[in-house]
């Protein structure tokens, strides 16, 4: 019983934490694209841009969530814990740090600097650990 209790509170603290990371993530570039239009508002579509990329976090922790459904959590409820708990917080880092990234790439562009697609490139960056995560959640499941 405690297995299956644990498998499912990881399971929801994956996807918990993944969207939390995503929402502080596009609060943190949304903010930073609001400072920006009063600069710059012609380069509004890069703002938009920018600011939505760290919405892939909760993106990934959805998929682990719904690629985990029906996983026999009695047997290996704390194997499901551990790999939910470190999906979630390595997506909730990343979406916070992306979210930074893109928001000194949104100030950057309003600045009058053509930075948005080295943005992208760094936005990467701690993209690749939320994607790694993810697919050590499927490989492991």
């Amino acid at each position: 019983m405690l297995n299956t209790i644990l498998g499912y509170v990881g399971l929801g603290l994956m996807f918990c934490l993944a969207c939390i990371g995503s929402a502080y993530g596009t609060t943190i570039a949304g903010n930073a694209a609001e400072g920006a239009l009063k600069k710059m508002p012609e380069k509004s579509s890069t703002y938009m841009i920018l600011s939505a990329i760290p919405a892939t976090q909760g993106l990934y922790g959805f998929l682990a969530f719904v690629l985990w459904l029906g996983k026999d959590f009695a047997n290996n409820g704390l194997l499901y814990f551990s790999v939910g708990i470190s999906v979630g917080v390595v997506c909730l880092i990343s979406g916070i740090r992306q979210g930074q990234v893109c928001a000194n790439g949104i100030i950057g562009t309003s600045q009058g600097h053509n930075v948005m697609t080295q943005t992208m490139i760094y936005a990467a960056l701690p993209e690749f650990y939320a994607i790694l995560a993810l697919i050590a959640s499927i490989l492991i499941g």
